[in-house]
């Protein structure tokens, strides 16, 4: 019995494309929203953080007793 094997074609596509020109304004008002999106995120992180300590001590102390 003889098993025939099909190979598949693969296309390389670029991951990222990059629109260039355009206006300074619009990339600064961009940049602005990333920075704000970025310093949210972080915030949320570091308050997520403090939350799972607080948990983790509750439960420890629970434990213990």
């Amino acid at each position: 019995m003889l098993c025939r094997v099909r190979q598949r074609s693969t296309l390389d596509f670029p991951t990222k494309m990059v629109i260039t020109g355009g206006n300074d304004e619009e990339d600064k008002n961009s940049e602005e929203k990333e920075s704000k999106e970025e310093t949210i995120l972080a915030m949320l992180g570091i308050i997520g953080t403090i939350l799972n300590l607080i948990v983790i001590i509750f439960v420890y102390i629970y434990t213990t007793l």
